[in-house]
């Protein structure tokens, strides 16, 4: 009922994931983050405890001067629950490969890819291939790392998308600040939750870094705009 793609700038700079799929709020429960460590997608039958334990894992091995691999973070956390068969779950980290796990007991059809700096996966797909198309245009495009999240995104549901319609999406980015810098929703449409989210993507994204700035020094940062602004 879901697919997303996981990705990070090639400098691992900037993590983030992107997600869609048929039921309510899929970003609410299945989309993770973490600044320095990665970003982990958790979904088919959800549990989302599965991604701040992975991203727990990578940030204390990387806090040890330690090189555990998204694979090894995913598998370490599968085994530590009972129905690993019924989740699938990816997982990118600072470097090395990104990892995908897809149960047995995944629903419908279900595919997957990775590449150097990202992975997608779904499941109860319209065609097993969907997460090829996802991958290979966020390869192609350019921008913003949530941009190129959404242009996966949008190819994935041009493609095929899964089985059902489409009815929540979301997109997370977390970079060198302790709170995701983009974290934003649609968490019901009956129209298309991508086109809208990609919508509230370009309204938020010339703001991003003044928000950032705000948090980090006020003093610095651009105004308001409003009365009462010095």
């Amino acid at each position: 009922m879901t697919f997303s793609v996981v990705a990070r700038t090639p400098d691992a700079a900037f993590f983030g994931i992107a997600i869609a799929s048929s039921s309510p709020a899929v970003a609410a429960r299945c989309a993770h983050v973490r600044t320095g460590a990665g970003a982990v997608a958790t979904q088919n039958i959800t549990d989302p405890s599965l991604g701040p334990s992975i991203l727990e894992r990578l940030a204390s091995s990387a806090a040890a001067g330690e090189a555990v691999t998204a694979q090894e973070a995913l598998t370490a956390a599968l085994d530590a629950t009972p129905y690993a068969a019924y989740r699938q779950v990816l997982a990118i980290t600072r470097g090395g490969a990104p990892a995908v796990h897809s149960g047995s007991h995944a629903l419908g059809l279900v595919g997957q890819a990775i590449g150097a700096h990202a992975a997608a996966a779904g499941n109860l797909l319209a065609h097993t291939d969907v997460p090829a198309a996802m991958l290979d245009a966020f390869e192609r495009s350019q921008g913003h790392l949530a941009t190129r999240l959404l242009a996966a995104l949008a190819a994935g549901l041009a493609f095929g998308g899964e089985a059902g319609p489409v009815h929540s999406a979301g997109v997370l980015v977390a970079r060198d600040v302790s709170w995701p810098i983009v974290d934003l929703r649609i968490d019901w449409s009956d129209a298309d939750p991508i086109a809208d989210l990609q919508r509230l993507w370009y309204l938020y994204e010339p703001q991003v870094d003044a928000y950032v700035q705000r948090a980090v020094d006020p003093r610095a940062a651009p105004g308001f705009g409003v009365p009462g602004d010095p």
